[in-house]
């Protein structure tokens, strides 16, 4: 227990630029905090001791702010950082050497039975607010982007971005332009909708135009015109007789 104790303080050190001494990290780091009171619980679990292992981890998430349920598997060297908000599912398999931000969740997508949360591999980053969902497996050296959502397995050495999560990186190389991750080339849903319906309302008129013509009736034609307020446009239809060709 006391080699464990040594190397997560350790561990503390080379993950937060931020430690400055062991008391700090004694007192002062709940996601140190939480996985030693894990480790604890989930070696109670192990051996089948009943309840006590989940009232500590009630206490440990009323201390901590961070959930991680006794059954959890957990690697050597795991790190959460500021921890508020962390919540790890019971079924959820850890490798080594993992990085967990706040908020993050490894959860499930339902109620089913058995195995039914995450698996990380190695050298797994889970940033700020990430969602990893599901019994997927995350390979090594994965990093899964802040407010991501992920629920497919992703192979090893791969970035994901994303709702729902997908592939930018892999073995280094980008497989998406770098503008169509900025927050100002995305695109507008809205705008979007708005040119399908002018796209489909000149369709339209088209249409009414050809059936106009073969009838020799007055066309339709939908007209946009500012109101007076100049603050909205309002839409009307106005009548056109069908020009006849040659005439």
């Amino acid at each position: 227990m006391f080699r464990t104790l040594k190397e997560e303080i350790n561990t503390t050190f080379e993950k937060d630029p931020a430690a400055k001494s062991v008391i700090e990290v004694l007192l002062c780091y709940p996601g140190f905090h939480a996985i030693m009171m894990h480790r604890l619980a989930h070696y109670l679990y192990k051996k089948r001791v009943p309840l006590i292992p989940r009232v500590m981890s009630q206490f440990s998430r009323f201390v901590t702010g961070i959930e991680i349920h006794p059954g959890a598997t957990i690697g050597r060297r795991f790190f959460i950082d500021h921890g508020m908000g962390v919540v790890i599912g019971e079924t959820t398999e850890i490798g080594d050497d993992v990085l967990v931000y706040q908020n993050a969740t490894l959860g499930g997508t339902g109620k089913e039975k058995g195995k039914r949360h995450p698996t990380l591999g190695n050298h797994v980053v889970v940033g700020a607010g990430a969602k990893v969902l599901g019994a997927i497996t995350v390979g090594d050296n994965v990093k899964v982007g802040a407010g991501s959502v992920l629920v497919r397995s992703v192979p090893a050495n791969t970035t994901i971005v994303g709702i729902p999560g997908r592939v930018v990186m892999s073995q280094g190389q980008r497989l998406t332009a770098e503008e169509e991750l900025q927050h100002g080339h995305l695109p507008d849903p809205e705008a979007q909708a708005i040119k399908c319906l002018g796209d489909r309302i000149r369709e339209l008129e088209q249409k009414i135009d050809e059936l106009a013509k073969q009838q020799n009736a007055p066309s339709l034609r939908l007209v946009a015109e500012d109101s007076a307020d100049g603050e909205s446009t309002t839409c009307d239809l106005d009548m056109e007789p069908v020009k006849e060709e040659g005439i």
